[in-house]
């Protein structure tokens, strides 16, 4: 906990938060998941793996999870602890490369990609790169989960994604949305 707050103190627009996620927040997080149905999972911004530890629990056998981190503290630790788990891939690296990210392991589209970053304080334009990436990275089947602590980049969001559920934790401090998203239907097309 305080190696999180530190990192927060020295890089508060990419880790956002004074403290990691709570347990609540995280089993809220893996509520919209199937698990029985992902063959691969990513996760943005893992920082000290609250919710790396919910995936690693659900996940079906042989799903793989692909943890990008952009942080190299929060990287050492996660590899550390989760680097030798069957079927996990740590990178460092920025979620905007998410695609490059999948293709170098055979993967065309990712079923589920759960976020932890802070897109309320990130810069707008690595946000746009970020959703534009993430939108071609779930294709017309995946989900994109973030959590965010007021609605206030809602309607953010939706220029890249239709909003498929929003779910309230009360337990988290502070209290959390968990924003479920699909891409965006095309002119003519279902999703």
């Amino acid at each position: 906990m305080f190696r999180f707050f530190i990192e927060f103190v020295k890089h508060p627009k990419t880790v956002g938060a004074v403290m990691p996620s709570g347990k609540a927040l995280a089993e809220k997080m893996m509520e919209p998941i199937q698990f029985d149905r992902a063959d691969c999972i990513v996760e943005y911004g893992p920082g000290t793996g609250s919710f790396t530890r919910k995936l690693l629990k659900y996940r079906k056998e042989g799903t793989k999870l692909i943890l990008i981190e952009n942080n190299p503290v929060f990287y050492d630790r996660l590899k550390k602890e989760f680097g030798m788990q069957k079927e996990v891939v740590m990178i460092l690296g920025s979620a905007e490369n998410v695609n490059g990210y999948l293709a170098q392991y055979g993967i065309k589209t990712a079923d589920y990609i759960v976020s932890g970053l802070p897109f309320t304080s990130l810069p707008k334009d690595i946000s746009e790169k970020i959703l534009l990436a993430t939108q071609r990275a779930i294709g017309t089947k995946g989900r994109f989960l973030t959590f965010q602590y007021s609605l206030v980049k809602r309607k953010f969001f939706e220029k890249y994604f239709t909003i498929a559920g929003c779910l309230l934790e009360l337990k988290n401090i502070p209290p959390a949305y968990v924003m479920v998203m699909r891409k965006k239907a095309e002119r003519g097309q279902r999703v």
